[in-house]
């Protein structure tokens, strides 16, 4: 799989672009901060998985002044062309087809475009709160397994739901807000479950492989530990049942899946609090690595990879390491600095700075 073309019409700070990436080397875009290299890696990661990479609405990533936006992709996926177009609406609302159909889901989306991405903002997987590292565990779910996409979107809206009840309800358990959670509980049960269940599943696989890759980064053999802690016990229906009662005082849902925690240790030492910057951002790079490791096995090609501004945080070392774990594929990187020289660029674009940030210069190299 591999991204043949990209096209964006009033997206971010552009009126039209299009590059079209080496199939399977590495195609660079350059260009001064604020230029607006990122915003293509998150034209790409949107066709990918229908949300931004920064976490912006989709009205933010129209342009100013424009009503809507257009991303389209063509993919090769073995020898078939795929074409992903999405429709991003201020007012409106907003579509995204695959070949001519409509998209309902996220999962809709695994079989056309698969991505990794690599940012500075990672670290906030190690620095952040519990929030941060479900998060992340998820978006490396929907690479390894796209269907599990469901599960989460589910969760997401139950508990939407759910929260709105509990509000209403101001601390009143009528008959009719008990029968409502009822129901509201049977489906997060079996969504939530199966969500945290794989969420397990991805952090078992994903350990042993982190450890490889932490201990390559580091240049030493290190200990690393990801352990899956939910936030109850038994079923998780009987302990929203339990839980009701301070969930209706506090108009919140105390149990389930968005309560967990993602544990990251090395050598038996909790990484938020016991390690160095650089070992938070070496682990937030094994962890990726892991994942897009187990996701070229399991689907035998590599997902499209994505490197946006890595290597401005990276020592020499810990960059040629980066590059030397990444097995073959397809890669898009954006830089303000000369990338590593270990970075032999098949294809490079210039986004020139503001003034001029609609037209992009491609040009070949040698490699």
């Amino acid at each position: 799989m591999y991204l043949a073309s990209l096209t964006v019409s009033e997206f971010r700070n552009f009126a039209d672009a299009t590059i079209t990436p080496d199939p399977t080397g590495t195609t660079v875009i350059t260009g001064s901060n604020g230029a607006g290299k990122t915003s293509l890696l998150e034209a790409v990661g949107y066709l990918a998985t229908l949300q931004s990479l920064r976490g912006s609405p989709k009205e933010a990533m129209v342009r100013i002044g424009a009503e809507r936006a257009i991303l389209r992709a063509v993919t090769m996926v073995g020898d078939r062309p795929m074409d992903i177009e999405a429709e991003l609406s201020v007012s409106g609302r907003s579509r995204t087809m695959v070949n001519r159909q409509t998209v309902r889901r996220r999962s809709d989306l695994g079989d056309a475009l698969r991505i990794t991405v690599f940012s500075p903002e990672d670290i906030a997987v190690v620095r952040g709160g519990p929030s941060e590292r479900r998060r992340f565990l998820d978006e490396m779910l929907a690479v390894v397994a796209p269907k599990t996409a469901l599960h989460a979107d589910e969760t997401d809206k139950v508990l939407r739901q759910r929260a709105a009840l509990l509000r209403r309800a101001g601390g009143r358990l009528s008959p009719e807000v008990e029968a409502t959670l009822d129901v509201w509980d049977a489906r997060l049960d079996l969504a939530g479950t199966a969500l945290v269940e794989a969420r397990e599943t991805l952090t078992e696989q994903l350990t042993p492989l982190a450890g490889h890759h932490y201990s390559r980064l580091a240049g030493k053999a290190v200990d690393v530990g990801l352990r899956y802690r939910r936030s109850w016990s038994g079923t998780l229906r009987d302990a929203l049942a339990a839980s009701r009662p301070d969930d209706l005082v506090r108009g919140i849902t105390l149990v389930g899946p968005h309560r967990d925690e993602l544990e990251l240790t090395l050598s038996g030492l909790a990484v938020r609090t016991h390690t160095s910057q650089g070992e938070q951002r070496s682990l937030a790079l094994a962890i990726r690595l892991a994942t897009h490791q187990l996701a070229t096995e399991r689907f035998g090609s590599a997902p499209v990879l994505l490197l946006d501004d890595v290597f401005s945080e990276l020592d020499a070392y810990r960059a040629r390491a980066l590059l030397e774990g990444l097995p073959p594929g397809q890669s898009i990187l954006t830089t303000a600095l000369p990338p590593p020289p270990e970075v032999a660029a098949a294809a490079t674009y210039e986004v020139k700075p503001a003034g001029m940030v609609n037209a992009l210069v491609s040009y070949r190299g040698d490699g």
